[in-house]
Formats: structure tokens, sequence, C-alpha cells
């Protein structure tokens, strides 16, 4: 299986390289107040990405932070809080 993974990953690797090399031309991005970035368009591609990525990551953020709250308090077992009485296993039960 580690075989097939690193065969899967040195091909998207080339596959990613051969992308680049191909949208490696200038591109012009302009802005507002005649303001414009010259760059290699794969520069560009790779940029944004990673701008949305990180914009992704930033907007789960509270929801993650909310999660791992959560999880860190204890539970406590809803016959148990009901009765105040502590539950006993079902073998003892018998």
């Amino acid at each position: 299986m580690g075989y097939l993974t690193w065969t899967l990953r040195f091909f998207l690797l080339l596959v990613f390289f051969l992308f680049a090399q191909k949208n490696f031309e200038m591109a012009l991005l302009r802005f507002y107040f005649d303001l414009e970035w010259r760059a290699p368009l794969i520069l560009m591609l790779l940029v944004f990405f990673f701008l949305g990525v990180l914009l992704t990551l930033l907007a789960l953020l509270p929801r993650l932070l909310r999660q791992r709250r959560e999880s860190a308090t204890p539970a406590r077992p809803a016959a148990a809080s009901a009765t105040h009485e502590p539950v006993a296993p079902r073998d003892m039960l018998r």
C-alpha cells in the first residue's frame, strides 16, 4: 500500500510541475487606483489558492474551537444526573 501511495504522490507532483511549466508566462492583474501586479500565471494561481485555503480555515476556526471546548468538558450520564444515584453495572443487577 505504501508503494501505491508514493507512486500517486509522485504522479501528482509530476502533473503539477508540468502544469507550472505550461503556465509560466507573465500575467497582469489590475486593481483599483491604477495598481497592477505583474507575475507569472502559476505564481498568481498558487497565491490565490493558498489565500482560499487560509480564508476557509479562518472561517472554520470558531466552530473548531467550540467543538474543542465542548469535548474538553466531561459529560455526565443522563440517568445518573437525573436521579443523583450511582448507576450500577448490568452484571450486578442479576
